[in-house]
């Protein structure tokens, strides 16, 4: 699994004209899944996310992870974290796993880190042509890979 993590004052998704989800103060998690994927990627990564000390402290250090800011997180699924682009100008899209796949596992996810975070987190539609907006935090983004773990 591949998330790409971006500390959020806010952020949104939209579906067909209708925001489906949205949070202020957070994180925005971008989550791609591959075939390889499971509930030990899931379980690593639900750890991960929820500790990340990404927040400023009284004293402006970002030492303060999510739980501890009481924030929130909106999470959607992205299979073009996978892309390869190391032929051609056309990214291959051949390790992000088929739906019969990923859908299981982003639900699994999804409610992982819901348990992790102590309240719901936010999705998108699985599928479905989203429109994301956030406003990043910092900047501050943070990409993790599963199968880097060491």
């Amino acid at each position: 699994m591949r998330v790409l993590i971006q500390r959020t004052a806010r952020a949104s998704v939209t579906i067909d004209g209708q925001c489906k989800s949205s949070i202020g103060r957070g994180l925005l998690v971008l989550v791609g899944i591959e075939a390889a994927d499971g509930s030990e990627d899931i379980e690593w990564l639900c750890k991960k996310i929820v500790n990340l000390r990404i927040f400023d402290d009284e004293n402006g250090v970002m030492n303060r992870s999510v739980l501890d800011v009481e924030g929130e997180i909106l999470v959607v699924s992205q299979f073009t974290l996978h892309a390869s682009t190391k032929k051609g100008n056309r990214p291959s899209y051949i390790r992000a796993a088929g739906h019969d796949i990923s859908v299981p596992l982003y639900e699994q996810f999804c409610a992982a880190l819901s348990a992790a975070l102590g309240k719901p987190v936010g999705t998108g539609e699985f599928g479905a042509d989203m429109k994301v907006e956030l406003l990043n935090d910092g900047p501050v983004t943070i990409w993790m890979d599963t199968k880097n773990k060491e």
